[in-house]
């Protein structure tokens, strides 16, 4: 069975998630554009990331994959660091990291990702 968790950028083109049996495919996640601090950006996108998660009954914990995306390669290490408040306890999901353009000009960071969640612990 394949479930769509309705949009979170106003765009009906792109589901928040989709939920196909354990797996949980997460559409991109931003936040925090009104500052130009990309620690600021980088909480609100994990932080969206995390709801989203949530109105899928799974956690960050549950992350097996996530994709940082920067506008500034020099912002890798402050990013890194707020990952450092997010995951705990060296829960960390496999990253990859990519430096690009966004559409919203005024996007510093975005972030996707897949999680696992098995169905017998829900």
């Amino acid at each position: 069975m394949i479930k769509r968790i309705e949009t979170h950028c106003n765009d009906d083109t792109c589901p928040a998630c989709v939920i196909a049996g354990d797996f949980i495919f997460l559409s991109h996640h931003a936040g925090g554009h009104s500052s130009t601090d990309v620690t600021h950006q980088t909480r609100a996108a994990l932080t969206a990331l995390t709801k989203t998660l949530q109105s899928a009954n799974a956690g960050l914990n549950d992350l097996v994959q996530i994709t940082l995306y920067l506008k500034n390669k020099n912002d890798f290490s402050i990013a890194r660091e707020v990952f450092l408040e997010f995951f705990t306890d060296g829960l960390y999901p496999a990253r990859m990291t990519v430096f690009t353009d966004f559409i919203n000009e005024s996007c510093l960071c975005m972030v996707d990702g897949v999680a696992y969640r098995c169905k017998e612990n829900q």
